[in-house]
């Protein structure tokens, strides 16, 4: 069976500077995102076991630790490429378009989008998703890692709202944390996603 493996940075610890901290970055990758890369591994072992031993006792537990160390590392791995030294700015060509579309304007999109990731209670994301089924990108409130999602969406844009992701350099302002963030954003990136996605039929 093959394993999760934590996917390499493309870019160095400090490149995110000032508006995210090489301290914070390395801490993020190196603690955080490995951790939820080896609960995946570790859990996917148990259920090979249990598959094994035919003993489903704690079966319950096991799916939703998958998906809580799943979904973090696929959070992870998109947010990494979300974002770049290169960045920020308003993004251009179809996804902009695409932003006009469905929710007005840029500056509509990114109010809706700092508000979700905002008020996220506890621990979260702010994502902007693809919609296959209605065929539109919409604005989702991630809790944790998973839940509050649309079944079928996929993840274009993300920001992380987990106090990790900030609190070593913007303490409880949140509000400035966003507000960098965006000085970050691949626009490039969301750009091709959203190519991708937006061609995506689940036969519903």
């Amino acid at each position: 069976m093959e394993r999760y493996s934590l996917p390499k940075l493309p870019y160095a610890f400090d490149a995110l500077e000032p508006h995210l901290s090489s301290e914070i970055l390395e801490l993020h990758y190196n603690k955080h995102h490995a951790a939820y890369v080896k609960g995946a591994n570790d859990t996917l072992e148990k259920l090979e076991q249990a598959r094994s031993e035919q003993s489903f006792d704690h079966i319950g537990q096991l799916e939703k630790n998958l998906a809580f160390h799943l979904s973090g590392h696929v959070l992870h791995s998109l947010l990494w490429k979300n974002v770049s030294s290169n960045g920020g700015g308003r993004p251009t060509g179809t996804l902009a378009a695409g932003l006009d579309e469905h929710f007005g304007s840029f500056d509509a999109f990114r109010a809706q989008l700092d508000a979700a990731a905002s008020s996220v209670q506890g621990s979260g994301w702010g994502a902007l998703s693809w919609e296959p089924l209605g065929k539109r990108l919409v604005v989702e409130q991630v809790h944790d890692h998973q839940s509050n999602v649309g079944v079928a969406t996929l993840p274009l844009l993300v920001i992380d709202m987990w106090e990790h992701a900030y609190y070593l350099q913007y303490q409880n302002r949140k509000a400035e944390w966003i507000k960098a963030f965006w000085n970050i954003v691949n626009w490039e990136d969301v750009a091709a996603r959203y190519s991708s996605a937006s061609g995506l039929d689940i036969g519903l």
